[in-house]
């Protein structure tokens, strides 16, 4: 099951394992349950701490726990983990096997304070590189606190499951039957919606901390890049982030960030924050910004304010947090979010497999989109509102070239249909005849762009009409002390490469600002 290659990395990491560990497998006679059996040999193989049963009695078949013997942990795999996964098979092996997690103290503490049951289960897809987030802060709470179970479950592989709970994305999380959440979560996310009173602590501990010289909202590339530069100033630098790493986390494959020949979003996401954390940088996650309150003199500092009750002062701060993807306006789209009105096809698409989809956009995302579904589902249909495609030629060459696609242009999408528990079709005007057209399907990818995260800032900073923060050539924005970088600025082509030394420049600039204001702290 796994080369030769694969198998002396996983022996290298299982020689970190200090107590022994067992494996139970549920199997039937269907391939799938051969091959994991073979994966699981594979792994027994490679340390005789490890041993396997098969004489698992779980209803979902193929699947296996992993359990030490005479603790009480419930962890499963319902489903071959690999892709993605293969990461959260080798975390859950090490970590039921002794080795320490990378979380903190504190969040470690806080995982074995919760009171009650929880039983989870998350619904994921081999392709999805925003499930392993889920998948393994899930699997590490429930071998630190044994009122946690958790099963991870493929959903192409129990399609049966997905059907009837209607799950139209991924990751889905159930808790105890009921729905959790949706989407990428890391750990603190979900200790946060479990504990509530932790919110309150902790935006009370940000709200003590001592003023900043440099404070960067966002953790993108662009706020990764400011910080950093900032640190290197011997400066007091702070970043407060919604999710640490941004819109990357979202980039399934990237082959454009020089030096680097391809990578993926989340793995780039993890390099920004390591490289953060080298330098004394102060970085508070999970905080989303409701508010900027600029300084009303010249040498006063700045305030930003949280949702979550915090507040942070600074004598600069630098606005990075990014864009999220565009939404259609149009009625049904609300409703029907995650019940087949998707925006990754990576994730999201092998849920729909041998069903008919759209894509609504003609730019390389909707192009590629296009693409990668053609392979999984049985019919697509992209509609783009101009009179042209507007992706790169060689995509455009592709994409004709499949016989499942059909492209229509000139098409203004009107409305998502649904029967109340999901997508059934979309309705769309031709906008050379004027006439109101319907296509029967069960998904809808939607890929029209990016909008700048920036609702909160209206009435203090400026903006364009699009939401766009206004920056001149260094960075400064219309507010003494207040600098902005990457793509929610006017800085045209919104690429990672160009948000790195965009925040570089920001940062650099908010320090000569500050030495021409003020002494740093």
């Amino acid at each position: 099951m796994l080369d030769a290659n694969l198998k002396a990395q996983l022996k290298s990491y299982l020689e970190r394992v200090t107590q022994p560990i067992e494996i139970v497998a549920s199997l039937d006679d269907g391939a799938k349950s051969q091959e994991m059996l073979a994966l699981l040999q594979d792994v027994i193989s490679l340390t005789t701490l490890i041993t396997l049963k098969t004489d698992g009695n779980d209803a979902r078949r193929p699947s296996f726990s992993i359990n030490r013997p005479g603790a009480d942990i419930s962890l499963r795999f319902a489903g071959i983990p690999m892709g993605h996964e293969f990461t959260s098979l080798v975390l859950a092996l090490l970590q039921v096997g002794g080795h320490p997690s990378k979380a903190s103290v504190e969040v470690i503490e806080q995982i074995r304070a919760l009171k009650g049951e929880f039983s989870f289960e998350t619904y994921f897809s081999l392709s999805c590189q925003n499930c392993p987030d889920v998948v393994q802060a899930l699997n590490l709470m429930a071998v630190l606190n044994p009122n946690i179970r958790h099963v991870a479950i493929d959903g192409a592989l129990f399609q049966a499951e997905v059907d009837e709970r209607q799950i139209m994305a991924v990751p889905s999380v159930y808790l105890n039957g009921v729905n959790f959440g949706q989407g990428r979560m890391g750990l603190e996310e979900i200790l946060a919606k479990l504990d509530t009173s932790g919110i309150e602590k902790a935006a009370e501990k940000i709200s003590a901390k001592d003023a900043f010289d440099v404070l960067v909202v966002g953790g993108g590339p662009a706020g990764s890049s400011a910080a950093i530069y900032a640190a290197r100033k011997g400066i007091r630098t702070g970043v407060a982030a919604e999710r640490f790493g941004g819109q990357v986390l979202d980039t399934m494959s990237i082959e454009n960030f020089i030096s680097v020949q391809e990578t993926e979003g989340p793995k780039l996401a993890s390099a920004l924050e390591a490289h953060v954390r080298q330098y004394d940088v102060d970085i508070m996650n999970l905080q989303r910004a409701s508010s900027l309150v600029p300084a009303k003199n010249p040498g006063e500092l700045h305030e930003i304010r949280f949702e979550s009750g915090a507040t942070l002062k600074s004598k600069t701060v630098i606005l990075a947090t990014g864009a999220r993807w565009r939404e259609m306006g149009v009625p049904g789209e609300q409703e029907y979010k995650a019940k087949g009105v998707c925006f990754c096809p990576h994730c999201d698409g092998p849920l729909f497999k041998g069903k008919r989809v759209a894509v609504i956009g003609g730019g390389n995302s909707g192009v590629e989109a296009a693409i990668d579904l053609a392979g999984i589902v049985s019919h697509v249909t992209l509609l783009e509102f101009d009179s042209k495609l507007r992706a790169d030629a060689v995509l455009q060459r592709k994409l004709y070239s499949l016989p499942n696609v059909d492209v229509i242009t000139s098409a203004l999408t009107s409305e998502v249909k649904g029967d109340g528990q999901k997508v059934t079709g979309l309705a769309y005007k031709d906008r050379d005849s004027g006439e109101f057209k319907t296509l029967d399907l069960e998904g809808i990818f939607v890929q029209i762009g990016l909008l700048p995260n920036t609702d909160w800032l209206k009435g203090t900073v400026e903006l364009t009409p699009r939401g766009e923060i206004i920056v001149d050539a260094r960075g400064e924005t219309s507010l003494p002390g207040v600098f902005a970088a990457g793509d929610v600025t006017t800085v045209p082509y919104k690429q990672i490469v160009i948000a790195v030394g965009e925040g570089a420049k920001a940062s650099l600039s908010a320090f000569d600002h500050l030495i021409r204001t003020s002494a740093p702290a």
